[in-house]
């Protein structure tokens, strides 16, 4: 039987360990110390003030709060039963029958029969007891073999569909994470707009009371104001979503703290992405890819399985039976021993055309084998692309957020020597924050592009899962990773 393949997020190793009781062994496993550490992490998941909530943490909560994970545990654990329940026709079949009979025969011998003293031989009404205990032992059943593998194949697939669910999850919580905290950087880099805003607005109606400011700069100074609150309120909602989504998924309200990233320069992107063809190379680890290959062995074993209604079958039959009867010639202890020679020779072409669907099925199972491999290659090629433009795109905004500070200055003092207006201040404003923020998203979505990289190849780890909080917590400098 194919064993699942190896789907490490180390957190999922204290989840087995703690949580999961049902769809695991009872049995004691060595923790390595890095698991240790994701347990010791578990109570600061939600995070307290400053400090990032634990990404893994959250995971090994939603391993345990997710109903539809829950589900496909249990369905693993039924699935099990396949195969005992298979190699159970390989063993001997004991059954057991008895019953009780009354009769009223009026016939020839019960009738006609007469004895001197006016008897019948034979009793018209009856009696009887009988009971028999049976055993069958096949000797020779192709069919009865083959459906083991068939069990065999069909508890692998659901061990895979499991680990399918696993990452999937991995994914949904990866996602809300790191859209929450996305959400609190905008809303933190909203909310100093605001405050620099506020501050325009205020000198820029000072000024016009003074006379020396006209009401157009004013009004302008006002519409980006108000744009600004919409645009903090409109980070707020995506926030909340971002936290429902997560305690949905995981039970637990996590902690972002809503600020200003640090200096973003200092983001740094330590991982090489690498050759693409090494990359492509690995999606044959791919989840679905491995599912989609274990579903074509079931249809496999089960085409070897309606292959087998060709053979003959061959039963050992032992008996023990015991009639007792107010009849003496119905009274009987038997013991039989048989064997039995079942050859199939006509079914009206069943099996000929069950074979040929079983056939059907396995070319329709390779050609999902090759479409979830065609998309693995899809999305490692789509991921990397989208890596490779990441890097150039925060590189060029680097450039662009120290340029919009420096322009910043210079229209700042440009009003103040009367070179400058106010609205080329606000524009100049608006466009530096507006790169900022545009830089925080694209550092968010280099960490999802990343995390569906290594899932597209099978190879999600809780190293993966801290390196993205180690990304999102180095845009902050008031932000540290919970450990």
């Amino acid at each position: 039987m194919t064993r699942m393949p190896r789907f490490t997020l180390s957190a999922l190793t204290i989840a087995v360990a703690l949580f999961s009781h049902v769809a695991f062994s009872q049995s004691d496993v060595p923790v390595d110390q890095q698991s240790l550490n994701e347990f010791e992490a578990l109570t600061d998941a939600t995070g307290e003030p400053g400090t990032l909530p634990s990404l893994p943490g959250l995971f090994v909560r939603a391993l345990e709060h997710d109903s539809d994970l829950s589900r496909q545990r249990f369905e693993l654990e039924a699935t099990r039963e396949e195969i005992p329940m298979a190699r159970s026709r390989l063993l001997p079949q004991v059954t057991a029958t008895g019953g009780y009979l009354w009769q009223d025969s009026t016939n020839v011998q019960t009738v006609e029969e007469i004895d001197e003293f006016g008897n019948t031989q034979r009793p018209g009404e009856i009696d009887e007891t009988y009971w028999q205990i049976q055993l069958q032992q096949p000797l020779f059943s192709l069919e009865r073999w083959r459906s083991v593998d068939v069990a065999g194949a069909q508890v692998s697939a659901a061990e895979l569909q499991l680990a399918v669910i696993e990452q999937e999850l991995a994914m949904q919580v990866s996602e809300a994470y790191i859209k929450a905290y996305l959400a609190a950087q905008r809303s933190g880099l909203l909310e100093a707009q605001q405050e620099s805003l506020d501050l325009q607005v205020r000198q820029a109606s000072r000024a016009f009371d003074l006379g020396v400011g006209n009401r157009v700069d004013l009004l302008e100074a006002q519409s980006r104001y108000d744009q600004a609150v919409s645009d903090a309120v409109e980070a707020e909602n995506e926030l909340d979503n971002a936290l429902s989504e997560l305690e949905r998924l995981t039970g637990v309200m996590p902690s972002f703290k809503s600020s200003s990233p640090g200096e973003l320069s200092s983001v740094t992107l330590n991982d090489e992405i690498g050759d693409v063809e090494q990359w492509l190379a690995r999606t044959g680890q791919n989840l679905s890819v491995l599912l989609a290959t274990e579903q074509q062995k079931i249809a496999q074993a089960d085409t070897g399985v309606r292959r087998a209604g060709y053979y003959p079958e061959l039963n050992l039959n032992l008996s023990y039976s015991d009639r007792s009867s107010d009849d003496p010639v119905r009274e009987s202890e038997d013991y039989r021993a048989g064997v039995e020679l079942s050859v199939p020779i006509y079914r009206g072409g069943y099996t000929n055309a069950s074979v040929r669907q079983g056939e059907r099925r396995i070319e329709a199972g390779q050609a999902t084998v090759d479409n979830e491999r065609n998309l693995a290659i899809q999305e490692v090629r789509r991921r990397i692309r989208a890596l490779n433009g990441g890097q150039r795109r925060l590189e060029a905004l680097n450039q662009a957020i120290a340029s919009g500070q420096l322009f910043l200055e210079a229209a700042e003092k440009g009003e103040q020597l009367g070179l400058r207006d106010l609205v080329d201040v606000l524009d100049a404003r608006a466009s530096f924050y507006d790169q900022r923020i545009q830089y925080v998203d694209t550092v968010g979505n280099y960490a999802l592009d990343m995390l569906a990289l290594h899932s597209a190849v099978g190879g999600l780890e809780g190293q993966d899962l801290d390196r993205i909080m180690a990304l999102l917590a180095s845009m902050s400098t008031s932000v540290q990773v919970a450990r």
